[in-house]
């Protein structure tokens, strides 16, 4: 594995005498990857956070971003490299939105012309029209059109890692579920790091590549949302990210868990329907039987004719009995 953009190696950190924040943290987290810490109040999610960028300093331990222990970075030069957003957005209420984006901009000293043109093309990326929005002040936008606004100033000085304390918390549920995609889409363009702090089990499986779970200041369990569901490490983890879950399950494990062997599977792949791609849920494949009426779907390599397998009705019932009974 190549080295980690951020790490944390047996990080610990107490507010006092009681239960520590972090009780022996450690993570790596890969460039382009969105990690998503997940667990109830007071597992230090935020703690974890905060130390990434020396909002906090570690008791012990070491918190490495870019290679180099954040203890060794000063910190104002650290956290212009590190983009910033967490749930109250903080915009000034007395700047446009423009304005808003180009102060991270102008303290690190770019040039104004430069930053003019980057607020325009963030609010393009962020779904607002440069045009409509620029010139509007905070008390003008919605709480989406805010946390897109806060989204784009995180952006601006284009930061290797991007840390999200519980964005999307504050908004009404259709506004979050519009502010997720949008985070989803901005990701698949530009790529960043992303250390998300989420409360929300859903919103973590929607947004992660990698998904922590924490209690009481500890790592239980760090892996793809098919790891988890798959193979929880224990009844905590089952029961946090509702591993028995049907639709859950269905939503996010691959086809290819159901499968069928291509031999002798001669009556109903004879008459499969179109080849399923590889990366496809069971939900995506699902549907896609009970919409042709087809016995089976032919699982395919992306870019291949070739089946690795078959799909059927009751493959995925035999899956979703197995994950049900503790055998996943």
């Amino acid at each position: 594995m190549a080295d980690p953009v951020l790490e944390f190696v047996d990080v610990r950190k107490s507010f006092g005498p009681e239960r520590p924040a972090l009780a022996g943290l450690t993570l790596r987290v890969a460039e382009g990857e969105t990690v998503a810490l997940v667990g109830p109040s007071g597992c230090g999610k935020t703690t974890a956070l905060r130390l990434t960028n020396r909002l906090l300093d570690a008791d012990s331990g070491e918190v490495r971003v870019f290679g180099a222990p954040v203890g060794s970075q000063e910190p104002v030069a650290l956290r212009r490299r590190i983009g910033y957003v967490n749930q109250q957005v903080g915009l000034f209420p007395h700047m446009t939105a423009a304005e808003n984006i180009r102060v991270t901009g102008e303290v690190a000293g770019w040039p104004k012309d430069r930053m003019i043109r980057r607020a325009d093309e963030l609010l393009t990326l962020v779904g607002l029209d440069p045009a409509e929005y620029r010139s509007r002040y905070p008390r003008q936008l919605s709480g989406g059109e805010q946390q897109r606004v806060g989204l784009a100033r995180a952006l601006a000085t284009d930061p290797g890692i991007l840390l999200m304390d519980e964005p999307f918390g504050a908004l009404d549920a259709i506004t979050r579920r519009r502010m997720q995609a949008e985070l989803l889409r901005i990701q698949r363009g530009v790529r960043k790091t992303i250390l998300f702090v989420s409360h929300d089990v859903d919103e973590a499986f929607r947004l992660g590549s990698m998904i922590a779970i924490m209690s009481e200041g500890r790592l239980l369990q760090a892996g793809s949302p098919v790891d988890l569901l798959l193979r929880p490490a224990n009844d905590f983890v089952r029961r946090l990210i509702g591993a028995d879950a049907i639709l859950r399950q269905l939503e996010y494990l691959p086809a290819s868990v159901a499968l069928d062997s291509p031999d002798g599977q001669e009556g109903p792949t004879r008459r499969a329907s179109a080849p399923c791609p590889a990366d496809a849920t069971l939900l995506d494949a699902l549907l896609r039987l009970l919409e042709t009426g087809a016995p089976a779907l032919a699982v395919c390599a992306n870019g291949s004719q070739e089946p690795l397998g078959y799909v059927t009705l009751a493959g995925i019932a035999r899956e979703i009995a197995k994950l049900k009974a503790g055998g996943g």
